[in-house]
């Protein structure tokens, strides 16, 4: 088969196409061809060899923690999923990924994929979109009749999270750059600060409940946004190499969140898509021969939005 895989840590230009030979899959694992999978910047920061400590890696290692698939064969043991089934999954971040044309997979992270979406395209749901749901329900309790203050909705899983906040009943307050305000808007929120000429610190005028911080904005404007908060309330960071400041005095949490594959979440988010009140958004589909070429781009902050990376048919 066809993947994509890096031998050694170092720029996008150790990553390299070529013929791996096909994995049977073991006890507790199925086997997927790979409709598509997604780039989410770890990939990045694993190919780079800043996350050695963390998540530790088998080299040569393919990337591609998203997966979504059609099942082609199962281990021993695997019940409630059939040969045919569409999935899709978080894979563990350790272990190999989804950037090839198939890939083994543990059974209990996989989800039926939605019905009302191409498959490939679902590659873009599961880890921005489980991000989104942990940062704002599972860290940040949110709750109908709230404010919440999401920094840096532009991206991907910010698009999520002004949807998921909407649809929990919250006033979503969303920064975004001219490029991106108006699919921010359309995805719901109540109000969007353009970052790009107003400070939000000066924009936010009435306290939130929850700050979810997702934008790598400098020391001092992450330092202030907890004095965004009301008393008691919780501050989501996603950008944990700066860890999230808090207010003792006023009870206000910092957070720093790190995304876990759970699919049970992710099978509410699929209910979602399906029922029509979540919209999977993506920007760009990407041949799996041209992953290099993508590593290139976001190394120089030319990717924006969600892209997807599809392999040749199997």
């Amino acid at each position: 088969m066809k993947a994509v895989r890096f031998h050694e840590y170092g720029d996008p230009s150790v990553l390299r196409y070529e013929d791996v030979e096909l994995s049977v899959p073991g006890s507790g694992e199925v086997r997927i061809r790979v409709a598509a999978t997604s780039f989410n910047s770890v990939d990045g920061n694993i190919r780079g060899g800043f996350m050695q400590g963390p998540i530790p890696v088998t080299l040569p290692h393919t990337p591609g923690i998203d997966v979504a698939g059609t099942v082609d064969a199962l281990g021993e043991g695997v019940d409630g999923i059939a040969v045919g089934d569409e999935v899709i999954g978080f894979l563990p971040m350790d272990g190999s990924g989804a950037a090839a044309q198939y890939v083994l997979a543990p059974a209990e992270v996989l989800t039926p994929a939605p019905k009302s979406v191409p498959l490939a395209d679902t590659a873009a749901l599961p880890v921005v979109s489980l991000t989104a749901w942990q940062a704002l329900f599972d860290h940040g309790n949110l709750t109908a009749g709230q404010r919440v203050l999401i920094n840096g909705a532009g991206g991907a899983v910010g698009g999520y999270a002004v949807q998921l906040a909407k649809n929990a009943g919250a006033h979503v307050i969303a920064t975004a750059g001219p490029r991106s305000s108006e699919q921010v808007t359309s995805a719901g929120a109540d109000e969007v600060i353009d970052h790009t000429t107003t400070e939000v610190t000066a924009a936010v005028t009435e306290p939130v409940d929850v700050v979810l911080n997702l934008a790598p904005i400098d020391p001092a404007q992450l330092a202030a946004l907890p004095g965004l908060i009301r008393s008691g309330g919780v501050l989501v960071n996603t950008t944990v190499w700066m860890p999230a400041p808090s207010d003792e005095e006023r009870g206000v949490r910092g957070i720093d969140m790190f995304v876990r594959s759970d699919a049970q979440q992710l099978s509410r988010l699929v209910t979602l898509i399906d029922s029509g009140q979540l919209r999977v958004d993506v920007a760009e589909r990407v041949p799996l021969a041209e992953l290099r070429a993508l590593h290139t781009r976001a190394a120089e902050g030319a990717v924006h939005g969600k892209v997807i990376v599809v392999p040749p048919a199997a």
